[in-house]
């Protein structure tokens, strides 16, 4: 059995635990303190995020420990806000991932550094990319703790491994797909945050679903444009590959459920952070003030500001996540922006 760590104890890392608990797997798991170890431990379920769900604590090894759940895991589950990646695996040893497999949870870029998590953790633990997984959603926390039916997509570059830990994963109200599309599905989930806050935005302005399907439409184009200029392949909708023999699935292209789905779900739904983020930036709050209110983190915020730098390079046509980053970091009146963006949508 396949020994599990998870790293963080916000709601994405709670449905995670969940998850695996469900389905009757030990964990390690690293929460942010003392404090929240022993109300776990005690009361059984998370006071701070999903607390309607319940552990049974005998399949909980809680720790506020990073070094600790690492070195008792074989596959570690890295979920907190990529802003402080580095901050919490800081105090591990270079050789802490050695023969150790590691799922990324994160969505979105470590700012700071500018680098996707496999990135970072191929530069500073010597982490190799045989050994890195993705999941994925579409799939928010709080329909995970309601047990309402989603789907996840795990990603990595050897296909049995990944096909192992998914079917860990798979339970009656979570379905499991497969792909070897790191990069890609990473550089996506990154892009909705970005396209989620704007869709916030134009609601906070009070545009209609008009055109708020419009705006996500071509989200979705500039999306996969960048995508393309990047090397992501199969981006063709309604084109696939063979059928994957094991599942007798389709094979996945920018339709799947981790691209378009997935910037679907974060532009429309009330569950969406960065959208709720967006629509009080539309409504004239301030970018500190947004944040104060929300309480939470806003991936889409920092992933602004470190794809605008990234498309330096790429240059993809990016008007509209361009616009975003001038209104979130440039300080443009988010009228005045959208305004600027109308011309461009098709």
């Amino acid at each position: 059995m396949i020994r599990f760590g998870i790293i963080g104890s916000g709601s994405w890392a709670t449905a995670l635990a969940k998850i695996l608990t469900d389905n009757h797997f030990p964990i390690n798991w690293c929460v942010r303190n003392e404090a929240l170890v022993s109300h776990l431990q005690t009361r059984h379920h998370n006071p701070h995020y999903l607390s309607s769900v319940y552990f049974n604590t005998s399949l909980l090894s809680l720790s506020h420990r990073v070094s600790e759940t690492v070195a008792a895991s074989d596959c570690i589950l890295i979920a907190v806000p990529s802003a402080y990646v580095a901050a919490t695996l800081a105090d591990l040893p270079l050789a802490a991932f050695e023969n150790k497999k590691v799922i990324s949870a994160v969505k979105g870029i470590l700012p700071e550094q500018n680098q996707l998590l496999n990135e970072y953790l191929k530069a500073v633990f010597a982490l190799p990319l045989e050994n890195y997984f993705t999941v994925m959603g579409p799939c928010h926390a709080e329909e995970v703790a309601a047990e309402k039916l989603s789907y996840l997509t795990f990603s990595g570059k050897d296909e049995m491994a990944t096909r192992e830990i998914a079917a860990c994963f798979a339970t009656e109200y979570l379905n499991t797909v497969v792909n070897d599309d790191i990069y890609g599905v990473q550089y996506a989930a990154i892009l909705k945050n970005i396209y989620a806050l704007g869709s916030g935005i134009a609601h906070g302005l009070e545009y209609g679903d008009n055109f708020l399907s419009v705006l996500i439409a071509n989200c979705a184009d500039e999306m996969a444009g960048f995508l393309l200029k990047v090397g992501i392949k199969h981006m063709e909708v309604g084109i696939h590959q063979k059928q994957d023999p094991a599942s007798d699935k389709k094979s996945a292209n920018y339709a799947a459920s981790v691209y378009l789905g997935d910037l679907l779900v974060t532009c429309y739904s009330l569950y969406s952070r960065n959208r709720t983020f967006g629509n009080m930036i539309g409504k004239g709050y301030s970018v500190r003030a947004a944040q104060l209110e929300l309480n939470m983190v806003a991936e889409g915020y920092n992933a602004s500001k470190c794809i605008y730098l990234i498309n330096k390079e790429v240059g993809a046509e990016m008007p509209i996540a361009g616009m975003i980053y001038r209104i979130l970091w440039e300080n443009v009146n988010a009228q005045d922006g959208f305004k600027q963006i109308e011309p461009y949508l098709v």
